[in-house]
């Protein structure tokens, strides 16, 4: 991420872009990340085209379309994955997994309600991906404010 792409946000919003960014740059497999509130809503992406800031370096496409298409995927998973714990009262769900031919999809939920959501390649080191998820949700957990997503909706709404 450029600083063009965070002018004017919060410090906190800021943090959270630049968390992302590494997420995506050194995190070998990683494809896309989305987070994505609680009502299913995309408040932020690794997407350049979601995002005001150009892409720094070449990237491998995400899912097909957008991370739009990637919050939705991450809204219904966790959804599906809420139930399924409610039904087998398993308590709260901490990380969910899908592994297919050629991708991997990883949804982690942060302490607000809000989810983070992976697409990697089919070989990344799934270890390696979720240790860093757990990273980025230990410290974007305490500082997903309601007024934090609402500043990260108004600036996607922004930049489309």
């Amino acid at each position: 991420m450029t600083a063009t792409g965070t002018f004017g946000l919060s410090s906190e919003a800021r943090n959270l872009h630049w968390l992302l960014g590494n997420l995506v740059e050194e995190v070998p497999g990683v494809r896309s990340v989305a987070v994505v509130s609680s009502d299913g809503l995309l408040l932020l992406s690794s997407d350049p085209a979601q995002n005001a800031a150009p892409a720094e370096a070449p990237r491998r496409e995400g899912p097909r379309g957008s991370s739009a298409d990637l919050a939705t995927i991450v809204s219904g998973i966790g959804s599906l994955t809420v139930g399924a714990a409610r039904l087998m009262d398993g308590g709260g769900v901490k990380q969910t997994m899908v592994a297919m031919e050629e991708a991997s999809v990883f949804v982690m939920s942060i302490s607000d309600g809000s989810l983070l959501g992976v697409q990697a390649d089919a070989d990344c080191d799934m270890s390696v991906v979720a240790y860093h998820m757990g990273m980025f949700v230990g410290r974007a957990g305490h500082v997903l404010t309601p007024e934090l997503r609402n500043e990260l909706r108004q600036s996607l709404e922004g930049s489309q």
